[in-house]
């Protein structure tokens, strides 16, 4: 049975056996999804609505100061039927492989980043669990 987390006009299904941990934003809110490997998901909220390409920017921006080589994509698509902008990243940390995915897009009453990664060895594992946790994703009018 999937745990269902919702708040602020937005809603989603993740796996129970994840730990899930909300953190209260001056702005907002992020919960930190944790799969039972190392991999993991970053879903943040902002009531400000600030622009998705500003959020999606402002990630990479944050990973390739952390992560030195990093590789990225631009990437536009959809999320919750939304139009949503982010990046694909690949990078290396102690020594593997990890891909990362970002998405942002405006809803109802604010802008939601999402961010997931994983390192190579559990990505095949965790990247249809990614996926099922963002078209879970519902957005109020």
């Amino acid at each position: 049975m999937p745990a269902t987390f919702e708040e602020s006009g937005l809603r989603f299904r993740f796996p129970e056996t994840w730990d899930m941990a909300r953190e209260e934003n001056p702005n907002g809110w992020t919960v930190a999804l944790q799969s039972p490997e190392t991999a993991f998901m970053l879903i943040t909220y902002d009531g400000d609505m600030p622009e998705p390409e500003l959020m999606a920017e402002t990630a990479l921006e944050a990973m390739v100061a952390e992560y030195q080589g990093l590789e990225s994509e631009a990437k536009a698509d959809t999320v919750a039927n939304l139009a949503a902008v982010g990046h694909d990243m690949r990078f290396f940390s102690f020594d593997l492989t990890n891909t990362c995915w970002t998405r942002s897009f405006y809803c109802g009453s604010g802008t939601v980043l999402i961010l997931w990664q994983a390192n190579d060895l559990e990505l095949e594992r965790f990247e249809p669990l990614a996926a099922a946790i963002i078209k879970s994703i519902e957005v109020d009018d």
